[in-house]
């Protein structure tokens, strides 16, 4: 079969695009993880998560090990969002219970002048060669998403030398407000790498793209579009929507971003991502007429008895509504969680959630 045939079952790609659809599809942020002991078995082969990023062959194993467990919409590939970073010469590792670190963070001026885009068709080359091995292990069964993680969150690790989150972005903030030079030059290079990134993962093979802007919901109502969202516009004015003669949807997710959820929808993307904290139908009636939705189910719910978890998932569908009672009809809606999957969860109920998504959307009589 041809690389550039579309999916077999394209309903992703359809519901990104609010094309009709039988059912609502599904798929898992970190669907690919530790949740699974398969997963922990080829990561323990790999020697590292960082040798398994690197390695091709292993990345498409552990990217396929999901759909062959439960009947997802869409393959993610596997990678991590601070490869990026890493190319720029940073020198990432990941310390054993303290996650990733930079052996090399941009705290001094020159270091940030200095900073220069990565080609990812030489840097990122084992990116683009797992992104093309997927795809043709997938052979046109489902979309696969290439994905990059936003410029704001990028900085964030880049500046702070490993997670934000754990050291309350002083570092990051401090230079956002003594010194928004310098971080627009961190943000300028890393939007320009980010563009050329994903372009060259929709070259490899990407179907579907994705920002993850993980920490813009940290930013004051100001700097969110002056330090994140203005760059991710940047970045999707930039890509490639059309490979082989098919579109290439584009899904921005801003974790903590549903106040901001009508100037996401402007930025040119095709879906917004929403957390377990925005209401979603009320979203839906916010913005849906302009773009799909993707989420959002708690994440911490998937640990609730089987009848529970089920229950939530019908919860959520039904808080999306549907259009009409022809389950034909387009919605727009992709199915995902309002975050990453822990790596404690039962895999059991990931198979329980997928089942309902599917069978409770199929449905279409019985939501309104």
């Amino acid at each position: 079969m041809s690389p550039s045939a579309r999916p077999k079952n394209d309903t992703f790609l359809r519901a990104l695009l609010r094309q009709p659809v039988d059912y609502t599809p599904v798929w898992l942020m970190r669907q690919a993880g530790r949740y699974l002991p398969e997963y922990n078995e080829t990561r323990r082969r790999a020697g590292s998560f960082l040798q398994l990023c690197k390695n091709p062959q292993l990345a498409c194993e552990v990217t396929l090990q999901p759909l062959a467990r439960f009947e997802l919409d869409a393959a993610i590939l596997f990678s991590d969002i601070l490869t990026v970073p890493d190319a720029m010469g940073l020198g990432l590792y990941f310390a054993e219970g303290e996650g990733p670190r930079f052996e090399r963070p941009l705290r001094e001026e020159w270091a940030i002048r200095d900073l220069t885009v990565p080609d990812p068709n030489v840097h990122l080359r084992y990116v683009m060669d797992a992104v093309a091995e997927i795809r043709r292990a997938l052979g046109n069964s489902v979309p696969l998403i290439g994905f990059t993680g936003s410029p704001w969150t990028l900085a964030s690790y880049m500046v702070e030398g490993g997670s934000g989150a754990a050291t309350d972005y002083r570092t990051i903030k401090t230079m956002l407000y003594d010194r928004p030079d310098l971080l627009h030059r961190i943000l300028d290079v890393t939007a320009t790498a980010v563009t050329a990134y994903l372009n060259a993962q929709i070259e490899s093979g990407a179907q579907a793209v994705m920002i993850f802007d993980s920490w813009g919901g940290v930013l004051s109502h100001a700097a969110y579009r002056e330090f994140s969202l203005d760059y991710m516009q940047r970045i999707i004015a930039g890509l490639k929507r059309e490979q082989d003669g098919e579109r290439v949807p584009c899904i921005v997710f801003t974790k903590g971003g549903g106040q901001w959820l009508e100037a996401i929808a402007d930025t040119g993307c095709d879906a917004v991502g929403l957390d377990w904290t925005t209401d979603l139908g009320a979203a839906r009636r916010r913005i849906g007429h302009r773009v799909a939705l993707q989420g959002n189910f708690d994440p911490m719910a998937m640990f609730a008895a089987p009848e529970k978890v089920a229950a939530e998932a019908r919860r959520v569908l039904d808080s999306y509504g549907s259009d009409a009672a022809d389950s034909r009809k387009s919605s727009g809606h992709v199915f995902n969680l309002g975050h990453g999957i822990s790596q404690f969860t039962p895999p059991e109920n990931v198979k329980i959630l997928v089942d309902t998504v599917h069978s409770h959307s199929r449905r279409g009589s019985a939501r309104g």
